[in-house]
């Protein structure tokens, strides 16, 4: 019987052997400062070489008291200092979405009862032991009726094992509430900040809303209980009153944002993140004023409408004349659908872009609208494309006149591929222009949740469509239209040059995409490819109404018309050759950085920022009729303002953050900081030499 009992002593320790994992990974021993207990806790039960843990501090508060957030304005946040192996790695504290606790007029951003603050661990490709130690001192403020420090010092052991690892069972329920306490991204809402006087606004929006919401500010620069509003409809709108301590103006709004029984349709989710540019004023800037998105759809469409009338879509306004012209003698409903097929063409190229827009926005690119111009390939394939489409136009080859919607009478089937296909080309063209209305609701539409975006671009194609929807659908205004005849080959030849200066615009653009010059002295190249369009008519005229076999008369109208078009053309290219051009020698620009604006003007300047892109037609057609101002230059070199350009020409992630920060996505976008004043004045999306002198009025208070 001794010798059985002593024998068995071995084989005990053998089989605890296999459990000395799990004893090791429990947690640490529960400490006590007074009125918190602590403890560190581990969501595995053993670790693996390379791959990243989580462990967990532990705080279970007594009743009544508490411990503080990351922000606080009266206490601190608690703090963990780790005594970690050789390459290990601790990240930051995930912070759980606190409460608040009012006490005597103070609101607090607290912790109660139990709370659970996770930090991920990453562990070295190698590690060679079988277990290893972690040392943590833990740090706090507790508070009740009095605030009192306190801390507790301690350690985990943790297995180390090949195989992957399992979660612990013994605090498998406190990580999962941690997680469902952690704040996340907003899917369903929108979310919208400006500034109201010294204050800011924060606007939520959604079909489906807690009854209120508490804002918990990340940055210490606003007074907690201004950040509380209950629902009203489909917004809660909180007016953010600023802590007498801010002295900032801050360009972005961070922290949480806290529904006490969860936001419906984010999982359950209590804390939503909040990080939204600031925009100046919601009567300047657009979709802060616009209250839902009802205001923001008719934004949209409004602006979808104005794009008609911007140069970009010149080229499709004659295509799609020529369509209605042919299209006269047909019955009313084919009319009708050859409108619907050309706003299905519309449609389908806004999502496409839209949807492409949103995927690399979400995974992290900074993108605003026309980003595709950013692309020389997708520059280059678009010019050749109008080129051809030109030369077609202009009778050097026929390819069926149905490919692009024009011509004699259209049959079923290639007349409306030729229509949809003209709601794609103007969609195309239509992107490089941010009319008046589109800038604004295209900054907002890059903000909202995937659905709501989608509709924003749908409203807008509606607005790019309905001209031609309308048309189509009454007969008596296509009736107003000259029916067809040979006149319609001449009128088609004719407006084949828009599509050739499109294509000496778009051939400019190519120039700066692939040259490390591109600066605004390069608006001379463009002059150059003009006169070879203007060039290229004199000699169509010439050809045209030249011929020996006309009336003397007309050959006398055709060789003075094609002499006044070379002299023209000649003008313009010995202009664009000039190496002592006047806008360039007095036009200096410096580069844009972050910042620079508001430091140049904080130094006593006055400052002009222009946020451009060379494939924004918008863009040089305002510098062309500003920088064009004797005025305007006489003012620049009087009062030696600073020019600077924000060129957007290839993507930058710095000068798209920027457009955020106004809730823009678009360029034209034009600033003007005065001295002392780092608050600028936004300009229109169409300048004039009288805005700009305006502007430069208002920044210096005269």
């Amino acid at each position: 019987m001794r010798l059985f009992q002593i024998a068995s002593v071995p084989t005990l320790l053998a089989c605890l052997l296999p459990l000395q994992g799990l004893l090791l990974a429990q947690s640490s021993e529960a400490l006590r400062d007074r009125y918190v207990e602590a403890k560190l806790i581990s969501e595995n039960s053993h670790i693996s070489a390379g791959t990243p843990f989580r462990l967990g501090l532990l705080l279970k508060h007594d009743s009544g008291w508490h411990t503080y957030w990351k922000r606080s304005a009266t206490g601190y946040a608690t703090s963990i200092q780790w005594d970690l192996p050789p390459g290990f790695t601790a990240g930051p504290i995930q912070w759980p979405t606190p409460i608040t606790y009012d006490f005597q007029g103070w609101t607090e951003y607290v912790y109660e009862k139990e709370v659970v603050l996770g930090v991920v661990i990453t562990p070295p490709d190698s590690i060679g032991q079988d277990s290893i130690k972690i040392g943590f001192s833990g740090e706090w403020l507790m508070c009740k009726d009095i605030c009192v420090p306190g801390g507790v010092s301690s350690s985990i052991t943790l297995p180390v094992k090949d195989i992957p690892p399992q979660k612990s069972a013994d605090w498998a329920d406190y990580f999962e509430q941690h997680d469902r306490e952690l704040p996340a991204k907003p899917q369903t809402v929108s979310m919208n900040a400006w500034r109201n006087g010294p204050g800011v606004i924060l606007e939520i929006m959604g079909d489906r809303l807690p009854g209120s919401a508490v804002f918990f500010d990340e940055q210490g620069l606003f007074e907690p209980a201004s950040g509380k509003a209950e629902r009203i409809g489909k917004t809660i709108r909180m007016d953010l009153a600023p802590a007498e301590s801010a002295d900032a103006s801050p360009a972005r709004l961070s922290g949480v944002l806290r529904a006490e029984n969860g936001w419906p349709g984010e999982s359950g989710k209590v804390g939503l993140i909040v990080d939204l540019p600031i925009v100046q004023s919601a009567a300047n800037d657009g979709p802060a004023a616009i209250t839902g998105l009802p205001g923001l759809l008719l934004l949209a469409f409004a602006g979808g409408l104005i794009l008609n009338l911007m140069p970009c879509v010149f080229p499709v306004i004659g295509i799609k004349i020529m369509g209605f012209v042919s299209q006269a003698g047909e019955s009313k409903g084919k009319v009708a659908l050859h409108g619907l097929v050309f706003t299905a063409g519309v449609l389908v190229s806004f999502w496409i872009l839209s949807a492409v827009l949103l995927i690399l926005r979400s995974g992290g690119s900074q993108l605003g609208w026309g980003f595709q111009l950013q692309s020389p390939g997708f520059v280059l394939v678009l010019t050749l494309l109008l080129f051809a489409f030109g030369l077609n136009m202009s009778g050097l080859f026929e390819v069926g006149q149905s490919t692009m919607g024009v011509g004699s009478k259209l049959t079923a089937k290639s007349g409306f591929a030729g229509s949809f296909f003209s709601g794609v080309l103007a969609t195309v063209v239509a992107t490089p222009c941010a009319a008046p209305f589109l800038a604004p609701a295209l900054g907002a539409a890059l903000t909202l949740p995937p659905a709501a975006s989608i509709t924003v671009f749908t409203f807008i194609a509606l607005g790019l469509s309905t001209p031609y929807l309308v048309l189509s659908s009454w007969p008596s205004l296509i009736k107003l239209l000259p029916r067809p005849g040979p006149w319609m080959e001449t009128f088609k030849q004719v407006m084949s040059f828009l599509l050739y200066a499109t294509v000496a615009y778009l051939l400019w653009v190519l120039a700066g995409q692939l040259t490390a010059e591109g600066g605004y002295s390069s608006f001379s190249f463009l002059k150059v490819l003009l006169s070879l369009v203007l060039l290229a008519m004199a000699l169509w005229v010439f050809g045209r109404w030249g011929a020996f076999h006309l009336a003397k008369i007309t050959r006398y109208k055709a060789v003075v018309a094609a002499a006044l078009l070379g002299i023209l053309s000649l003008v313009t290219g010995l202009s664009g050759t000039s190496a002592a051009a006047p806008g360039d020698l007095v036009v200096n620009w410096d580069k844009w950085e972050p910042g620079k604006a508001e430091s140049l003007a904080e130094a006593g300047s006055t400052v002009y920022v222009d946020f451009t892109a060379r494939w924004c037609v918008t863009c040089q057609t305002n510098k062309a009729a500003v920088f064009s101002s004797n005025a305007v230059l006489r003012r620049i070199s009087d009062e030696e303002i600073i020019l600077l350009k924000a060129d957007w020409t290839h993507q930058d992630p710095k000068i798209s953050e920027a457009l955020a920060r106004f809730n823009r996505s678009a360029v034209p976008f034009n600033l003007v900081y005065g001295p002392g004043k780092p608050k600028p004045v936004v300009l229109p999306e169409f300048l004039t030499p009288s805005v700009v002198m305006d502007a430069f009025d208002a920044v210096k208070g005269e």
